[in-house]
């Protein structure tokens, strides 16, 4: 007796390696787009970690200046109190996108100088006064506020925090003549009475500064000024900067 051996035809042969060869094409091209989405994904973390790390480290510095934009109201009390100072070059410690130093280069022609640690707002800030049309008054660095310094600027801004207004305060008496100007913002300086206290609550502003003749200030105009009525919350103080 003979053992048949089943018989395989060429058909079937030729079948069989398509379906192999059609099994192994769409595991690769499964591999390659599952490659393809990792590296699109990680690609994205790593586009998202580098846009995002200027903002979260301000939380890790020993004096947290996080990026906080000012109100219009904020912007309208500090060029109020610029009105009332013959600063003609201002300098702006952390400032963000730059809304402060453009707003006083649009409404008083002076030179501004915005300083920040965030690169991605200085960039921002820098399209902004290209925009805008005032990028031959307007500047923004990325300098730490710590290492700046002060003494070519007749008006300092700050949008402090409670925490760093005491070491600012003695950067501010080191570098600044007699008759230049501070407008502080949310926090005052803790060792000295404002000349001018412009607004209240969050929007506050303190002007110092020896620039103008007291005598004169009880019947300042301020009713002129953009953002600040006749009836405004203005208040003085015997002794100032």
């Amino acid at each position: 007796m003979s053992n048949a051996l089943p018989s395989i035809g060429l058909d079937e042969l030729f079948k069989a390696d398509a379906s192999s060869s059609s099994t192994i094409e769409s595991k690769s091209r499964s591999h390659l787009i599952g490659l393809i989405l990792a590296g699109v994904t990680g690609g994205a973390a790593i586009v998202l970690s580098v846009v995002a790390a200027p903002f979260v480290a301000p939380a890790l510095r020993k004096v947290c200046l996080p990026y906080v934009p000012a109100s219009a109201a904020q912007v309208e009390n500090v060029i109020a109190a610029l009105r009332l100072t013959s600063a003609r070059s201002v300098v702006d410690l952390g400032s963000g996108d730059g809304r402060l130093v453009l707003a006083a280069c649009k409404e008083l022609g002076v030179r501004g100088t915005g300083v920040e640690l965030n690169p991605w707002l200085v960039l921002y800030s820098r399209y902004r006064a290209w925009r805008d049309g005032v990028s031959h008054c307007a500047s923004f660095t990325t300098t730490d506020l710590w290492k700046l310094d002060l003494r070519p600027y007749d008006c300092v801004l700050i949008f402090g925090v409670q925490q760093m207004m005491s070491q600012l305060e003695h950067k501010l008496d080191a570098e600044l003549g007699r008759d230049s100007a501070v407008v502080a913002c949310r926090f005052p300086l803790p060792q000295r009475k404002p000349y001018r206290t412009i607004g209240s609550g969050i929007d506050t502003v303190w002007l110092y500064t020896n620039a103008l003749p007291r005598h004169d200030f009880a019947d300042y105009p301020f009713h002129k000024f953009s953002g600040v009525s006749q009836h405004a919350d203005v208040r003085a103080a015997d002794n100032f900067y």
